[in-house]
């Protein structure tokens, strides 16, 4: 089975959702990511799953569509995206059995509450990438740039 390009449908109104998405597109240099704002004017969810994806449902949690049209859900869509990047490894405890229901259940409630959420740790957050974007831009001014090699930005589907 193909699993790329994996099609992640977000919320592009959500500011963590965004983000989140911005620093995925960054990382995928395989260019295994494709990016579709459900928020966006003109959004169709018939245009997935043969036609029987509803906006609400997408709305509930974050989707993400195989090549074969095979949906993944919350937590198994995050999965799949950090995999394709090469971020797998920080996926491993939502991938225990035991943790699994608990981790279900938390980004179930993260999605509920997320424009709350948002307000709350966009600002620590952005300061955070702000530092961290400073950094990699003195160690690539100074010679020793840390960036994997740039490709084209893709915009949204």
């Amino acid at each position: 089975m193909t699993e790329f390009p994996l099609t992640l449908l977000y919320d592009g109104t959500c500011p963590i959702c965004r983000f989140e998405m911005e620093r995925l597109r960054e990382q995928d240099s395989l260019h295994r990511l494709a990016f579709v704002d459900i928020a966006v004017t003109g959004f169709d969810p018939r245009h997935w799953g043969d036609g029987k994806a509803k906006l609400d449902h997408m709305q509930q949690l974050i989707h993400a569509v195989r090549p074969d049209g095979e949906f993944l859900l919350g937590v198994d869509a995050l999965v799949a995206a950090y995999q394709a990047v090469g971020w797998g490894h920080w996926t491993w405890p939502v991938r225990l059995p035991f943790l699994r229901p608990v981790t279900d259940r938390g980004y179930a409630a993260f999605a509920r509450h997320r424009y709350r959420v948002s307000r709350w740790v966009m600002p620590w957050l952005a300061a955070l990438w702000a530092r961290g974007t400073a950094r990699r831009m003195r160690a690539c001014a100074s010679g020793t740039c840390p960036l994997p090699p740039s490709h084209p930005r893709r915009g949204d589907a």
